[in-house]
């Protein structure tokens, strides 16, 4: 199983917390403090699930749009997107648990054209206001075609958004592009006219679910 590097070191730190419980608990033959020791591991096997970073394999296509994200999907509507694609678009929201893949991935490939961070609040990310109101860091990706806007939003545990884009990168679809710490979502942004595959509730894995289709 591979790990999201950004976790290493909370993997590493419960488990020097671990060890520790694990030596007073030998040292005083205490049973609250096997117990500690116990309840320690525990903590070091839900971080490590947490930061679990598996490899992903699925369609790829340049008119396809992966989901950047583990989770489910909790809203599909057309909005007007001014910063990238300044127009309307159909935003796809998919909110990630504490028990999914933190990973994000791209949805496609092409050139980052557009990195932007805004920092703001910790609301609920499954509410409609989160998708304007909360920390967010957006990309937007310029394919051979149209214009792709993806944006990782920071929800009422996150209070940590990673994202590796810079502008004028190579985006690859389905590779690597960050993580949020913790309960959060992203919002993806696709030109209108675009074939949607995502239905309400469905439950998209990152780099393998296709969301939409861009129009041809």
């Amino acid at each position: 199983m591979n790990f999201a590097r950004e976790g290493i070191p909370f993997i590493l730190i419960a488990l020097a917390l671990a060890a520790a419980g694990y030596a007073a608990a030998l040292a005083r033959r205490s049973w609250w403090l096997w117990l500690l020791a116990f309840v320690l591991t525990l903590l070091v096997l839900w971080v490590a699930y947490f930061f679990r970073d598996p490899e992903r394999t699925g369609e790829r296509g340049p008119a396809l749009v992966i989901s950047p994200a583990d989770g489910r999907v909790i809203e599909i509507v057309e909005v007007d997107e001014p910063a990238f694609l300044q127009g309307r678009a159909i935003r796809i929201s998919v909110f990630m648990n504490v028990f999914n893949v933190h990973v994000n991935r791209y949805p496609v490939s092409g050139r980052v054209a557009y990195v932007h961070y805004n920092p703001g609040k910790f609301l609920n990310a499954a509410a409609e206001k989160a998708s304007l109101e909360n920390e967010q860091s957006s990309v937007g990706i310029q394919t051979p075609t149209h214009r792709v806007l993806f944006r990782q939003i920071a929800g009422l545990v996150a209070r940590r958004i990673v994202t590796y884009s810079r502008a004028g990168d190579e985006a690859e679809q389905g590779a690597r592009m960050g993580l949020i710490r913790f309960g959060s979502r992203v919002d993806v942004f696709v030109p209108v006219g675009s074939t949607i595959h995502a239905k309400l509730g469905d439950k998209p894995v990152a780099g393998t679910t296709v969301l939409a289709v861009l129009p041809q």
